[in-house]
């Protein structure tokens, strides 16, 4: 007898997510065969032998017919063993092992170990919004998952860490409980800084350049010989800039959710971003791309900012590619056969030496650089990209005395409530 096994899953392309249905075909055969189609990549395709593991190891028959499993819309391609689960209850269902009427309310999603154990899976904030959207009642994904998924408000989401328990759940042998999570006290309890403002002696004319650029969304160019502390002040501009709100941070989790760079039972991304290159990164790693897209360093920085330290320093070529996000705050990846769009908007924040060895402004140390050398050095920055960064400011060596100084310091917090910023946010 053939049978037919349709279950609801959910893939992500770029960052954005959209439902798909898994299809399971299966009939009798001389020689049993399993196919996968519906333009499945490598991981995709592999599936098939762990499927079959975590079957037998969960006490399922895997049926030694015919299969065909299609991955639908069939037009667009899947990646990732995210299906996994999915075409493991496809199987299930088609083979009449189990039956079940709930199968049809849930995106299903997950990657299945050999011993039927339920592995993370990239992009779950993205699928939860896209059910939700889609009208489905819950998500079943992978317990590690639930904390970010939770995150969206109006579906349920069931957390399994067994391929068993899932079947138990949709046949309702088992009761599994929505993953509970209070968004407010985690936004709460996210929003906090481990550097601060406070720790920046001196600079004041340089804190005073950056509370202006944090308060308008400027961009900042920083001029000054090594040493001068334009790193530690940079790494600080994220906690003087006005708060994330809440739809700011489920944007930004959605991207490092999509990215894999989430982290496991972390819920959002409540402070601003802080993304620092090294500046031998590749302009694909910049902007992002990929035969599957992925999102680069600055749609990583999004509603953050973007720092560029020895700016001279990185590629001319993988510079100029800032110029468009830094105008329109979205950069757009496209492809033969299908184009997506990252947002990007940042703060970007450059850091350079004022000449080649890094002393042409240091009254302490002479610099040897030939008035050319210096000026090709500054010449490897655009003139089209320097119009972009609103806000230049020199970055002179502390002095010994105000290191030393007891004269205690504002407090990022003191900053971020100032006029300047009230009125700049």
């Amino acid at each position: 007898m053939a049978g037919l096994g349709k279950v609801k899953s959910v893939a992500v392309y770029g960052i954005e997510a959209y439902v798909l249905e898994t299809e399971v075909y299966v009939a009798k055969a001389q020689l049993p065969s399993t196919v996968v189609i519906g333009l499945p990549d490598a991981a995709v395709k592999e599936c098939r032998d762990r499927v079959k593991a975590a079957l037998k190891n969960s006490g399922y028959k895997f049926p030694y017919k015919n299969i065909t499993i299609n991955l639908a819309p069939a037009d667009r391609k899947k990646e990732g063993p995210s299906f996994e689960l999915s075409i493991a209850m496809g199987l299930l269902i088609a083979s009449d092992q189990i039956v079940t009427e709930k199968i049809n309310e849930y995106g299903i999603v997950g990657e299945l170990a050999l011993d039927g154990r339920v592995r993370t899976v990239n992009g779950c904030l993205s699928m939860a919004i896209q059910c939700k959207e889609a009208g489905l009642k819950g998500l079943v994904l992978p317990a590690d998952n639930a904390p970010e998924a939770a995150v969206v408000d109006g579906i349920e989401i069931i957390p399994v860490k067994t391929l068993s328990d899932t079947v138990r759940f949709l046949t309702n042998e088992l009761v599994i409980s929505p993953f509970p999570l209070n968004r407010s006290d985690v936004f709460s309890d996210s929003s906090c800084y481990d550097i601060d403002f406070m720790d920046v002696k001196g600079q004041e004319h340089v804190k005073r350049a950056l509370i202006v650029a944090a308060a308008g969304n400027h961009n900042v160019l920083m001029i000054g010989p090594p040493g001068s502390g334009k790193t530690m002040l940079t790494q600080r501009l994220p906690t003087i800039m006005p708060m994330l709100t809440l739809a700011e941070a489920i944007d930004t989790t959605a991207i490092y959710s999509s990215a894999g760079l989430l982290g496991q039972g972390n819920s959002l991304i409540a402070t601003r971003p802080f993304r620092n290159p090294h500046h031998t990164i590749s302009t694909a790693g910049l902007v992002g791309g990929g035969s599957f897209p992925r999102p680069g360093e600055i749609s990583l920085a999004h509603h953050g900012v973007l720092f560029l330290d020895e700016l001279p320093e990185f590629n001319r070529k993988t510079l100029e590619v800032l110029r468009q996000p830094l105008e329109t705050s979205e950069i757009t990846i496209s492809r033969a056969m299908s184009s997506v769009m990252f947002p990007a908007e940042i703060m970007l924040v450059g850091a350079m030496n004022p000449c080649p060895c890094g002393y042409h402004t240091d009254p302490k140390k002479d610099c040897h650089c030939s008035p050319r050398q210096i000026q090709n050095y500054i010449s490897k920055i655009s003139g089209p990209l320097l119009d972009r960064i609103d806000i230049h400011v020199e970055v002179p060596n502390v002095q010994y005395k105000e290191l030393m100084s007891d004269v205690a310091c504002e407090s990022s917090e003191e900053i971020r409530s100032c006029p300047i910023q009230k009125s700049g946010s």
